[in-house]
């Protein structure tokens, strides 16, 4: 039982892969956005939410 329900979690996790690239896809524009409108509040959300997303792709790699 403990192996199907590890081989489910991972399975999740590299379902989660191409969401994560499309999110971070879109924080990236916003980022862009920002920088150009000169919006030091949309630009440091922005960067917190690239980073959330880069540790969330970190640990996923690092469970492969």
């Amino acid at each position: 039982m403990k192996r199907v329900m590890d081989a489910l979690y991972e399975k999740e996790w590299m379902e989660r892969i191409p969401v994560l690239k499309m999110e971070i896809d879109y924080e990236l524009m916003s980022l862009y956005e920002a920088l150009e409108e000169h919006d030091e509040e949309k630009i440091n959300k922005t960067k917190e939410k690239l980073e959330t997303l880069r540790q969330e792709l970190d640990i996923i790699q690092y469970q492969e």
